[in-house]
């Protein structure tokens, strides 16, 4: 049973945003046109990340804890694990956008932008030594600041809210794979290449690590939205 562990914990993530893609409030499953080409998008940038640090060595997978099913030296479980998990967070997203429609986190994002993106540059330059730290918050300050660029604070309060409450699920679960119940961990680091800091077992570069994968999606899901709102309004004007 030991194999299943790391399947186990993507199908508890999946298995409530699944059931409720379909009820009638928040209608998920009507906004897949725009969710699908975000997940599949983002997925293969952290994909390409994701086996260069294999092959590196920064992390590896524990063979005691996935099917053993490989795809270029990936467990299929770490290959959908870039589909489920912004899948679930996305979810999270839309259901907070449904039952709270103002935007409360709005006035928190350009301070957060101005404060986040120089913070992560600089301390992304000093750990040059330790590659998944810097490598994580360069690509997060890249990620932040190109959404608000993009989009200025029209969607970056409401990732802010999504963020916050995706901690909970999210250090369960990744805590869960990093050790957190288990005699060894599903996905083991190589600490030489991080801080050395945990949240219970998470690296607290993990924060970032998950901060940019579903930025990326929020960005990537609401262009495609926005592109199909000005061509439907475009359509109703003639």
């Amino acid at each position: 049973m030991e194999k299943y562990l790391y399947s186990g914990v993507l199908l508890f993530a999946l298995s409530f945003p699944l059931a409720r893609s379909f009820e009638h409030r928040v209608r998920y499953a009507s906004q897949w046109y725009a969710l699908f080409p975000a997940l599949l998008l983002s997925a293969l940038i952290f994909l390409v990340w994701d086996y260069w640090f294999t092959e590196i060595g920064v992390w590896e997978f524990n063979p005691r804890y996935v099917l053993g099913a490989f795809i270029y030296g990936l467990p299929i479980e770490e290959i959908l694990f870039f589909f489920v998990i912004p899948f679930a967070c996305i979810f999270i997203y839309e259901v907070l956008r449904y039952f709270f429609p103002k935007d409360i986190f709005r006035p928190f994002a350009k301070p957060t932008v101005y404060v986040m993106v120089p913070f992560l540059l600089g301390f992304g330059l000093l750990h040059l030594d330790q590659l998944y730290t810097s490598f994580n918050f360069l690509l997060g300050a890249l990620v932040l600041l190109g959404h608000f660029l993009i989009f200025n604070d029209r969607f970056l309060g409401r990732f802010l809210f999504t963020y916050l409450v995706h901690l909970i699920p999210f250090i369960l679960c990744n805590g869960i794979l990093t050790g957190g119940l288990t005699e060894e961990p599903v996905v083991i680091y190589n600490d030489a290449e991080n801080l050395g800091i945990r949240i219970w077992t998470v690296p607290v570069e993990d924060l970032v690590y998950s901060m940019s994968l579903l930025l990326l999606n929020v960005s990537i899901f609401e262009k495609i939205r926005s592109q199909k709102q000005l061509r439907t309004s475009g359509v109703d004007s003639i």
